[in-house]
């Protein structure tokens, strides 16, 4: 029995537009964000109407995840189920910090992060090998509990870097050439533990460019 999710990152913060990692760091929207969430709920109520309809909504308990998700929630009547398991990477003493400020201050550390070692770890932060095994323990509970049905999970890019690589095969270490674009919906179908693409980066319902932290930005 397939089980869709549309994992979705959250809108744009201020920190997004000057590239400064956030992590663990409860940032709001920006004001772009904002207003992304709200063409974001627009377009999940339409679609609702027309009989896609979403049986629950999970968010990381971030706060740019959660001003994502409440818009279209409330509008569904659905709950807001909040799960510290769909936080972004914990990335410790590089939080706070731009890629330049992270080579200042960390120089050997960078040089190992930029290698794409998956058991790296920033000092106080998680590997991205502890963070792919969180994100998988936490999204599977959510999937079992809803069997043939359709849900919707905001979260953060790096939440969404690890689904993808579960689904398409793809190691930890190969660098990431796929885009993780805020409010962007990625639709996903779980069956019996594998998982498929369905749709990957649908921003159609945002009236102006999506921007991705690492690659280039994307119209629509």
């Amino acid at each position: 029995m397939i089980t869709q999710v549309l994992f979705i990152r959250h809108g744009e913060t201020d920190w997004n537009r000057i590239k400064r990692i956030q992590g663990h760091i409860d940032i709001p929207l920006g004001a772009s964000g904002l207003v992304q969430a709200e063409q974001l709920a627009q377009r999940l109520v339409r679609e609702s109407q027309s009989g896609a309809r979403l049986d629950a909504v999970y968010s990381s308990d971030l706060e740019r995840a959660q001003q994502t998700a409440r818009p279209f929630a409330e509008a569904l009547g659905l709950s807001l189920n909040l799960s510290q398991g769909l936080r972004e990477r914990l990335y410790g003493d590089f939080q706070g910090h731009d890629s330049a400020e992270i080579r200042a201050k960390f120089p050997a550390e960078h040089a190992v992060w930029q290698s794409h070692d998956p058991d790296f770890a920033p000092p106080g932060g998680e590997s991205q090998r502890e963070f792919s095994k969180r994100v998988s323990k936490s999204v599977a509970p959510i999937i079992a509990a809803h069997p043939g049905g359709r849900i919707a999970c905001v979260a953060h890019g790096g939440v969404l870097d690890c689904i993808y690589r579960f689904a398409r095969g793809i190691p930890l270490e190969v660098p990431r050439d796929w885009l993780l674009l805020n409010t962007s919906i990625n639709t996903v179908d779980f069956e019996d533990g594998h998982a498929k693409v369905v749709s990957w980066g649908d921003v159609a319902h945002l009236a102006a460019p999506s921007s991705d932290d690492d690659l280039k930005e994307v119209p629509r």
